[in-house]
C-alpha cells in the first residue's frame, strides 16, 4: 500500500523538553499558507491604525487643526457656489430684457422657483438653515439648466429673428447731417407748421445712394413732390423712399442687395437745396426713420 506523502512539522520546546511533531498531508499546506498571510496582514494593518490612532490621540491639537481646515474648505466652497448660483440667477432679469420686445410669451421656458433668500456670504435658507455644500449644489444644477433652456430658447429666436432683420433697412442710405427730422416741423414754404414724414440728410449733389436692405424696386421714375425718387419694398410691407435724386440707377421691378447703388443726390423736386430725403412706410404709415438706423 502507497503512503500519501506527508509533510512534517517539529516544534522544539526551548526549556528541553521533549519535541511535538506534527504530520500535515501536503495538500493541506498551500491553505495553511495562505491564512498566515492573510493573518500577518490583518495584524500589520490593526497595528498601524492604532499607532495612526494614538499618535492622533496624543496631538488633539493636529486633530483639531485638520478638523478647522476641513471646514474652512467646506465653508469657502459653499459660499463660492452660493455666489455663482447667485450670479447666474441675476441672468434672469437679463433674459426677461432681452424676452420683453417679443412679449411675455415669445420665449415659453416654464419659470422655476425663486432663488432668493441667500447672500454671497451668508447663503442660508428661510428659517436660518444653513444650507449643506451638496445641496447647494444642487440648487446651482437646476439655475444652469434654467440658463442652459433660456438660452437655448433665445438662440431660435435670434436664428429666425435674424433672418427678418437682414430685410430690414438698418443701415444709412446716405452718410451726412440731418437737416430736418421726423415729425412737425416749421414749413419752409409758408406760415405755420407742417408734418414732416422722413429725414432730410444733407449731401452733396451726386452723392451715391446705397439700398439699406435687400429689396426689391417698386417706382423708379419722377414724382411731383420728390421729383427723381425710388421707391423699395422690403418685405412685410415696408417701404423705403428716396427724393430729390439727380439721377436714377435702377429700374421698376429690379431686384437690389443691401449696399448696392441705387441712386444720386441732387436737388429735383420741391426742395430749397441739394439733400436726400429718406422716408420709411409700414403698411402705407409714415415712420421716424430713427429707428430703423443701426449702422
Amino acid at each position: 500500500m502507497t503512503r500519501r506523502p506527508r509533510l512534517s512539522v517539529f516544534i522544539v520546546p526551548s526549556d528541553g523538553a521533549r519535541p511535538v511533531r506534527f504530520h500535515l498531508p501536503r495538500a493541506v499546506v498551500p491553505a495553511v499558507v495562505v491564512a498566515a498571510a492573510l493573518t500577518l496582514t490583518t495584524l500589520t494593518a490593526f497595528v498601524c491604525d492604532y499607532v495612526r490612532v494614538r499618535r492622533l490621540a496624543a496631538s488633539p491639537a493636529m486633530l483639531e487643526r485638520q478638523l478647522a481646515e476641513q471646514q474652512g474648505l467646506a465653508a469657502s466652497l459653499q459660499t463660492r457656489i452660493g455666489e455663482i448660483r447667485l450670479e447666474m440667477g441675476s441672468w434672469r432679469d437679463l433674459h426677461a430684457k432681452i424676452w420683453e420686445p417679443f412679449g411675455p410669451d415669445a420665449g415659453r421656458v416654464q419659470k422655476t422657483r425663486g432663488i432668493g433668500g441667500a447672500g454671497a456670504a451668508a447663503p442660508f435658507e428661510h428659517g436660518g438653515v444653513r444650507q449643506s455644500p451638496l445641496e447647494e449644489l444642487e440648487r446651482l444644477a437646476e439655475t444652469v439648466d434654467e440658463a442652459d433652456q433660456n438660452l437655448r430658447a433665445l438662440e431660435r429666436l435670434m436664428e429666425h429673428a435674424g433672418k427678418a432683420l437682414a430685410l430690414m433697412p438698418s443701415r444709412w442710405p446716405v452718410r451726412g447731417a440731418v437737416n430736418s427730422e421726423f415729425g412737425h416741423r416749421p414749413s419752409p414754404w409758408e406760415e405755420g407748421t407742417e408734418f414732416h414724414p422722413g429725414l432730410d440728410i444733407a449731401a452733396d449733389p451726386g452723392t451715391p445712394v446705397h439700398a439699406p436692405a435687400p429689396s426689391s424696386v417698386v417706382f423708379a421714375g419722377r414724382q411731383p413732390d420728390f421729383g427723381l425718387t425710388v421707391v423699395l419694398l422690403h418685405g412685410h410691407d415696408i417701404r423705403s423712399i428716396y427724393g430729390h435724386l439727380s439721377k436714377v440707377l435702377v429700374s421698376a421691378g429690379q431686384t437690389v442687395g443691401r449696399g448696392q447703388l441705387i441712386a444720386l443726390t441732387g436737388n429735383t423736386g420741391k426742395s430749397t437745396g441739394p439733400h436726400l430725403h429718406y422716408e420709411i412706410l409700414v403698411k402705407g404709415q409714415p415712420v421716424n426713420p430713427r429707428a430703423y438706423l443701426w449702422e
